[in-house]
């Protein structure tokens, strides 16, 4: 299905952040594609940063990246499952992108001698970044999504570009769709509109008037409720969406078509609506809620009080266990607390033990006492960028006789630098999208666990690292049992590791998280889930009923 011209979807927040303006724009855009219409998404978020990069998992969560190897913002992640797209560098728009732009602009003298200003010079590089994308995409509905909350300032060039953008595209072309927070209040609990109404009316000074609300609550909204505000929002009540909290992420999709928000946005754009074909995501949503049988799985990192940071990997997990109708549950194990004398105490019920990727020597030797006891007991493991590293330090000590086997990102003065940085990073100073990054081929060893559970020899799957294991060991390792069953097509890099006679044992260098769906598990977490329900099986019921100790002491 095509449209001509284009639409746009612009979606804003009021009141907070983290209202889940990212899991309602990849929402609306599954409900879009659908009826039929080609769909894609841009980010925009107004911090200075270049990309998101640099930044700490604490501040944004973690950083997703693209085939093309851009470093974003973990929205592009919600995009990319919940759509089911590739998306690109363009897709996600920083501040730090637009001013670098402009200033490159005015340094070249493009401009003609102007003086340079917010307007027009910053907000048309901002509309003009828009429309690289629907042009490139050439997507029915491009959605549009501003980080942060009306009223921040550094959001306010991104408003007043999008004021503007729709007095130029038409009306009738473009949509503002607005979430606000509707909280519960008092000891009841009550429900209380006002600061949406607040926030509709901030949007309105910037000159956006708002065409869709949708009102994040815990609670429904009386028919009382959504008539005040439509009433006070000046927003017709069949437009006041009530996005409710979900019990599965992947449910708010067909929550939000009960509640009609993509009936809305195509009366609104003048597009034609036909009956969606939404009859995978309901069977998705049908296995999540009705599993055969629960597994556990052990995930130990150092950002384990923010899920956000390793949020790829636990939708993987998710997905793995739609593939494998069962529930997942994930145990958030701190990797400094896990010592030798106590791993057991962590790990001992877990059905499967993730080391996922990571920076820093911080936590790294309690994530080794997890790899050497997934190995040692049989506990199916898999090991994800740093976790193939430590895997391989593991390893190394222990069944090697390295004893100071290490990396030269944890101890640069190592004598046994079973990693090292790669050699095309060595004079690099820059931090920012330096990185191997991005999509990759690597080339699978027939008849391996990594084989098999691809189910081909060659695949193309996504980095983000400089440290690589380093060559001079590959023979001693090998001649220990160690099997480096992926390597990039000239041979000279490990991209994948597992060791034979374990019921599954595999590490990757690469980020396979990036590629998983809830429509299509990425193979290899598919085989790790599996893997982990044979051994939940030999455990018995055990799985369902325990809780792990997982905070740091």
């Amino acid at each position: 299905m095509s449209s001509t011209p284009q639409k746009f979807v612009f979606v804003t927040g009021g009141n907070v952040s983290s209202l889940g303006k990212g899991i309602a724009s990849a929402s609306l855009g599954r409900l879009l594609k659908a009826r039929g219409y080609s769909v894609t998404a841009i980010k925009i978020d107004p911090y200075l940063n270049v990309d998101a990069g640099t930044m700490s998992p604490y501040q944004h969560g973690e950083v997703f990246v693209t085939n093309d190897g851009s470093e974003t913002d973990l929205d592009l992640g919600h995009y990319e499952r919940f759509m089911d797209v590739e998306l690109a560098e363009d897709n996600s728009m920083t501040t730090g992108k637009v001013y670098q732009s402009v200033i490159e602009k005015e340094r070249r003298g493009d401009y003609l001698g102007a003086c340079v200003q917010i307007i027009p010079h910053l907000t048309d590089e901002i509309k003009d970044r828009i429309h690289r994308v629907a042009r490139a995409t050439r997507a029915d509905v491009v959605l549009v999504e501003v980080g942060g909350t009306v009223g921040d300032i550094e959001g306010l060039p991104y408003l007043e570009a999008i004021r503007q953008f729709r007095n130029q595209v038409g009306r009738n072309n473009c949509v503002n769709m607005h979430l606000t927070l509707v909280p519960g209040v008092g000891p009841d609990g009550e429900l209380k509109t006002k600061l949406t109404q607040h926030s509709v009316k901030e949007l309105r000074a910037i000159g956006i008037l708002a065409d869709v609300i949708v009102a994040r609550t815990r609670r429904p909204l009386t028919r009382e409720m959504r008539r005040k505000i439509s009433l006070f929002c000046d927003v017709a009540e069949r437009n006041v969406i009530v996005g409710q909290d979900s019990d599965h992420l992947y449910a708010v999709p067909l929550d939000l078509e009960r509640e009609g928000i993509a009936d809305a946005i195509l009366e609104l754009l003048g597009l034609e609506n036909t009956t969606p074909d939404l009859a995978e995501w309901e069977a998705i949503n049908h296995t999540l809620r009705h599993p055969k049988r629960t597994v556990r799985i052990a995930l130990v990192g150092k950002y384990t009080q923010l899920k956000d940071a390793y949020i790829s990997v636990l939708e993987s997990l998710t997905h793995a266990g739609i593939g494998n109708e069962v529930e997942v549950l994930t145990d958030l194990v701190h990797s400094e607390t896990i010592e030798p004398e106590n791993a057991d105490k962590y790990l001992r019920h877990a059905d499967g033990i993730l080391v996922p990727g990571g920076f820093g020597d911080r936590g790294t030797s309690g994530k080794i006492e997890a790899i050497r006891y997934a190995r040692e007991h049989g506990v199916p493991f898999l090991g994800l960028c740093l976790g193939l590293q430590l895997a391989v330090i593991e390893f190394a000590r222990h069944v090697a006789g390295i004893a100071d086997a290490d990396s030269t990102e944890l101890n640069p003065m190592t004598h046994e630098p079973l990693i090292d940085l790669m050699p095309d990073q060595k004079q690099t100073t820059l931090k920012g999208g330096t990185m191997r990054l991005g999509a990759y081929p690597c080339v699978l060893t027939p008849g391996t666990l990594a084989a098999r559970s691809y189910g081909q020899i060659e695949v193309q799957e996504r980095h983000r690292h400089r440290y690589e294991v380093n060559n001079a060991y590959r023979e001693t390792l090998s001649h220990h049992g160690m099997v480096f069953s992926g390597l990039s097509p000239d041979g000279q890099l490990v991209e994948i590791v597992e060791v034979p006679g374990h019921p599954f044992f595999l590490a990757t260098q690469f980020h396979p998280e990036f590629q998983s769906r809830p429509n299509r598990p990425h193979p290899l977490f598919q085989a790790f889930v599996k893997a982990a329900v044979v051994r939940a099986q030999s455990q018995g019921s055990r799985t369902s009923t325990t809780t792990l100790e997982t905070s740091a002491e």
